[in-house]
């Protein structure tokens, strides 16, 4: 074996401290199996070593939620013996360097996390975010990204349901990936991870294992120089067919006793799964290397052990169930092999060739991993450093269908149906709604449908990390009210830089903060997620961080789906209203109505002011409102206000039913900011004005701590135009962007 030098440590991604740690922990110094395992375990991907102090200080448990973090994926309660279960994934540098196979592994990955727990994946969602369309390398990697993710969701049968995708500059040498899966289970077959019964067999299930991936958890763990190309060969190769053949081998051997515990090869491979399962029973392991399934001639213990390849999954089955869970695997033409046992050890030890090549304690790799107490600064110093003061100079304006047409061709708000009608939304017949506010599915045989929406506004958390971290989770909680769901849990991916940067580490952790106190006021929980660090490229010149990207995946749960609503326009003569109180009836420092809004970048070409101001006790009580009247049956349409303001809500209800509007402006407020200002906890609603729906009015909006927030008439649906712009006209602009950049 090779030696441990200085520079083989420095190759590992280990600090000289970190190695000194390992000569500890063994008490003498490690063999390059040993190092290589220790490396992938540190990494920041798969031990969280920055962000677990503060992760501790999420909210987690709720009456509904059967299982929180710390498990492959989150679990919640939806009645009638029925769980969901979920969870949120990044894959970014994988899918920068390579963006057809990162974004397909991503998705296979993030389904096998649900699947593994005894689900049946029933929707897929993400969240992308890329830069500058006009930078050289970027349509490449939207159009590899699109493709890996349809390519995978499409060919596995999973609908891809619910999505965002954002540019900005900040994106340029990093792009992020995050992919998101819900599936359901009954309540009482959940599985788990850890891995008891001394003496039981573990096996190893699935593909065969190659070379590909070999150090992907490191490379996701470090920022991208100029090499990031020759980084591709650790990049995975995924197979979505053989995936699909897993789910339902998995699910078949999941209805038999055989299981006593069962977790996917992710990042880090056998090495993860293998000592987390260990770790969380309290126990110990021993592989046979030799039995590992390889399709490649002369694979060493150290490439096997970190080889991320994809579809495989390792078990721990009761003894004498090694036969029968065989035959189902080979029924499904899917490798099997036993490849070692449950030991009381609470060591890892690997024989290859009738000799151990590796024996590490357990402690040291997963619960005692190195965690750190990172410098930040505080929320008053970033302020300062990030520049981000109450906007001046305000700038007004009167073309409103001048701006909205531009604002809506832009590629911040330019239809994303090219994306979509790449994805199949409807495979499982049970989908019940795309393209807006949330993605709904029906859960099969039941009434009940399940609700998915994906968010963050990354300029607001660059801005202010503790509001936009609030926002995050407030914009979530709204779009699931918005088509009457009733929010339930949340699960999220937090993509971030360098976090040994002080100001990017008070990112992380004002923005925690902030998802924190929205999470526990709003009885929103977070349970499960994924950190994802190092998102900057120095190989755009200089260091180029993305924007702060605490991206959330909201679920929610719908008790009969017969009450869904949608955002477009129903009925012409329908009157609109704004629901949401009115920013100058609540003076507030914090409130900057255009600050950080896209009117004001795209039109006039400034990033300023300050990140808007979140009422969480409005959200709640506005969110409650809503979906009362939706229970009522009182409304005919609901669409939360986020980015554009309430113009671009209006534009994306008129460009969905083909019906135009005609508008009030508020009398005492600049047109440009009270229709392009992006003030949160609001709705437009559209209903027929009849006695029910004042009479609801009256006892929803009466004076006091438990009423919702209020209600103004801003508009009529009908004719065909909106601001004095046709509907068709509005749809042409808003398709044009990716369409106009694709066939350039």
């Amino acid at each position: 074996m090779s030696e441990i030098t200085p520079d083989v440590v420095e190759a590992h991604g280990l600090s000289p401290e970190e190695y000194e740690r390992v000569l500890n922990a063994l008490g003498r110094e490690p063999n390059m199996v040993e190092l290589g395992i220790f490396s992938v375990m540190w990494s920041e991907h798969c031990s969280y070593k920055s962000s677990r102090l503060h992760l501790k200080k999420l909210p987690t448990e709720a009456p509904w939620v059967i299982c929180g973090p710390g498990e492959n994926a989150g679990v919640i309660d939806i009645g009638d013996g029925q769980a969901a279960i979920f969870k949120m994934e990044s894959h970014n540098h994988p899918s920068y360097i390579e963006p057809y196979q990162g974004a397909a592994t991503g998705v296979g990955g993030i389904l096998r996390d649900v699947f593994t727990m005894g689900a049946r994946p029933v929707a897929n969602a993400n969240a992308l975010r890329f830069g500058r369309p006009e930078h050289p390398k970027m349509k490449h990697l939207v159009q590899g990204v699109v493709a890996g993710i349809g390519g995978y969701g499409n060919c596995v049968g999973v609908p891809t349901v619910a999505g965002e995708t954002n540019f900005h500059p900040a994106y340029d040498g990093n792009i992020l990936v995050n992919a998101m899966t819900v599936g359901v289970a009954d309540a009482d077959k959940i599985f788990y991870s850890a891995a008891t019964g001394v003496g039981n067999p573990i096996v190893y299930v699935g593909s065969k294992t190659g070379r590909d991936g070999i150090h992907g958890a490191t490379m996701a763990s470090a920022d991208f120089g100029e090499d990031a190309e020759a980084k591709r060969p650790t990049v995975q190769v995924g197979d979505p067919f053989t995936e699909k053949l897993l789910i339902e081998a998995c699910l078949e051997l999941m209805a038999t006793d055989a299981i006593v515990a069962i977790q996917d090869m992710g990042a880090a491979g056998l090495t993860s799964s293998s000592v987390e399962m260990a770790t969380n029973g309290k126990a110990g392991i021993r592989l046979d290397m030799n039995m590992v399934p390889c399709r490649e001639e002369g694979m060493t213990p150290y490439e096997m052990m970190l080889s991320e390849s994809q579809e495989r999954m390792l078990m721990v089955l009761k003894p004498g169930k090694e036969a029968m869970a065989e035959e189902i695997f080979r029924k499904w033409e899917l490798d099997f092999a036993v490849i070692g046992e449950v030991t009381d050890t609470q060591h890892m030890v690997l024989e290859f060739d009738g000799e151990a090549v590796c024996d590490i304690p357990l402690g040291p790799l997963a619960a005692d991993a190195p965690l750190y107490d990172r410098p930040y600064l505080s929320r008053e110093e970033y302020r300062v450093w990030a520049g981000t003061k109450p906007l001046e100079n305000i700038p007004g304006g009167t073309d409103i269908g001048g701006d909205l047409l531009k604002l809506i061709g832009s590629p911040d708000l330019a239809s994303r149906s090219w994306i979509s009608e790449q994805y199949d939304s409807q495979v499982g017949a049970d989908t019940l709604q795309t393209g807006g506010d949330a993605g709904v599915v029906r859960v099969h045989g039941t009434k009940k449908a399940l609700a998915i929406s994906t968010d963050c506004t990354p300029r607001y958390v660059y801005a202010d990390p503790y509001e936009g971290g609030k926002q995050a989770i407030a914009e979530a909680y709204r779009n699931l009210c918005a088509v009457g769901a009733r929010p339930l849990a949340v699960t999220n991916c937090l993509n971030f830089a360098n976090p040994q940067r002080p100001e990017i580490m008070a990112q992380l952790v004002h923005a925690l903060d902030g998802m924190g106190e929205a999470c526990r006021t709003l009885d929103f929980p977070i349970v499960s997620g994924n950190v994802s660090l190092y998102n900057e490229s120095k190989a755009t010149g200089g260091g180029s961080a993305i924007l702060p990207t605490p991206a959330i995946g909201g679920v929610g749960l719908i008790d009969d789906y017969a009450t869904m609503m949608t955002a477009p326009f129903k009925h012409e003569g329908d009157a609109i209203y704004l629901l949401g109180a009115e920013p100058w009836a609540t003076p507030n420092p914090e409130r900057s109505l255009v600050g950080q809004s896209l009117w004001l970048r795209i039109i006039h070409g400034r990033e300023e002011g300050r990140a808007p101001h979140v009422d969480l006790t409005l959200e709640k009580n506005s969110g409650e409102f809503i979906r009362e009247l939706i229970e009522a049956g009182l409304v005919n349409a609901v669409h939360d206000v986020s980015d554009g303001g309430m113009a671009v809500a209006l534009a994306e209800m008129a460009m969905q039913s083909g019906l135009g509007a005609e508008t009030v402006n508020h009398p005492d407020y600049d047109p440009a900011r009270w229709w392009f200002g992006e003030d949160q906890g609001r709705y437009i609603i559209t209903v027929p004005d009849n006695a029910a729906f004042q009479a609801q009015i009256a006892k929803g909006t009466r004076d006091d701590e438990t009423a919702s927030s209020g209600l103004r008439r801003i508009g009529t649906v009908g004719g065909s135009s909106l601001f004095g712009v046709e509907v068709e006209k509005l749809r042409a602009a808003h398709k044009a962007f990716f369409k106009d950049w694709m066939e350039a």
